[in-house]
């Protein structure tokens, strides 16, 4: 998915859960930036055959197993990803964090609707 197209729904999950800010632009455009490079560093691990271990030759010659870098870069930037969705408050853990009060329907009582009717 696109930078584009990863902000302007990381906007509309945080505004379905009441903790959309302006001021989280930059925290946003850094997350979409993110997803849009793990996204990307997936594909080419899947076009690459998906093995997370890979030989290595060293420059003495010796073959070694390893962990393929793909892998790594993309559990790496799936935990970056993490830490800015618990920040925005879109894991339950973050909205536990920030408050759960942007969770909190917005009902009335019925006493409350009439009184207002009465303004």
């Amino acid at each position: 998915m696109r930078k584009a197209d990863w902000k302007r729904q990381i906007i509309e999950k945080c505004k379905n859960v009441g903790t959309y800010r302006s001021d989280f632009l930059p925290a946003i455009i850094t997350l979409s930036a993110i997803l849009e490079e793990r996204d990307r560093v997936y594909k080419q691990y899947v076009a690459e055959g998906a093995q997370p271990v890979i030989d290595r030759t060293s420059d003495r010659g010796a073959v070694n197993k390893s962990k393929n870098p793909l892998l790594a870069t993309w559990q790496d930037l799936n935990k970056d990803a993490l830490s800015y969705w618990r920040d925005l408050g879109l894991t339950p853990a973050g909205l536990k964090k920030i408050g759960d009060d942007p969770m909190k329907s917005q009902k009335t009582s019925a006493l409350a609707e009439a009184l207002r009717g009465l303004e």
